[in-house]
């Protein structure tokens, strides 16, 4: 079994409180769960307007198939939330 965690920056421009933040956020996340069927939570910057920290997770018995997934889901959000910026993400297996 391998467990796959992904570690997103985001940047949310034009934002200019956290009740704003967190109507950007939630959908987003609910979204990422049933489009890739994985955990998603905000896991850091709680208390920052304009940034946030996402982790995504999802298991599996193949690396390159974890791998894929959470690449695709960072891709997923850089395509179709342009109101949002991915500033980094690191990936990271655990077997």
């Amino acid at each position: 079994m391998v467990i796959g965690t992904c570690r997103v920056e985001l940047y949310l421009p034009g934002n200019g409180s956290l009740k704003h933040k967190r109507q950007q956020l939630k959908p987003l996340l609910s979204r990422l769960r049933r489009e890739f069927n994985m955990a998603a939570a905000e896991i850091d910057l709680h208390d920052v307007w304009q940034s946030s920290i996402i982790g995504l997770v999802t298991v599996a018995n193949d690396p390159g198939r974890v791998h894929k997934v959470l690449e695709q889901a960072v891709r997923w959000i850089e395509h179709n939330r342009p109101d949002l910026q991915v500033v980094d993400w690191q990936i990271e297996l655990l077997s």
